[in-house]
């Protein structure tokens, strides 16, 4: 930062000072501990889902992770169409959106921003344009594992 400084005129190096005098301190610490904590009560509800599908609909430990995520996504896109999920986006930043509920607060967003625009060119064709990036990848990471894993078994590896 020394060697940017000497090539700055005495104009310019007032102004970084009083740029540096006058920017906010962000509370990175407070943060983290906010996003820790939201995010952990998003899986410990999603915990709660699953031993609600294991001890009332019979599901097993092995199969009771899809309906747990696909009502995850459901409350997220629910609570994203009443507005409180954004504001529990704006409070805990990351802590809401690593989770699963983040992916569906991604599509019904831009789904909501979009449908002034119609149902097939605005919300049909912009629902994906956040997700649709996860959506391949996350489907192309899947088909290379298993054809790893089917190769291996091919082979007598596993």
């Amino acid at each position: 930062m020394a060697s940017k400084q000497k090539n700055m005129t005495p104009q310019q190096q007032n102004y970084q000072q009083l740029q540096q005098k006058h920017e906010l301190k962000r509370p990175v610490l407070k943060n983290c501990i906010k996003a820790f904590w939201v995010g952990g009560l998003i899986c410990v509800v999603g915990q709660a889902i699953s031993y609600f599908y294991i001890y009332f609909f019979d599901f097993t430990e092995q199969s009771v992770g899809n309906p747990t995520v696909a009502t995850m996504v459901f409350l997220s896109m629910l609570l994203t169409g009443f507005g409180i999920y954004d504001r529990l986006g704006q409070f805990a930043g990351a802590g809401s959106a690593v989770p699963v509920t983040g992916f569906g607060n991604a599509v019904i967003s831009a789904a909501i921003e979009h449908r002034t625009e119609g149902f097939v060119l605005g919300v049909g064709g912009n629902m994906f344009k956040l997700a649709g990036s996860v959506i391949l990848f996350g489907v192309f990471s899947a088909f290379v594992v298993a054809l790893i894993k089917t190769l291996l078994g091919m082979w007598g590896v596993l």
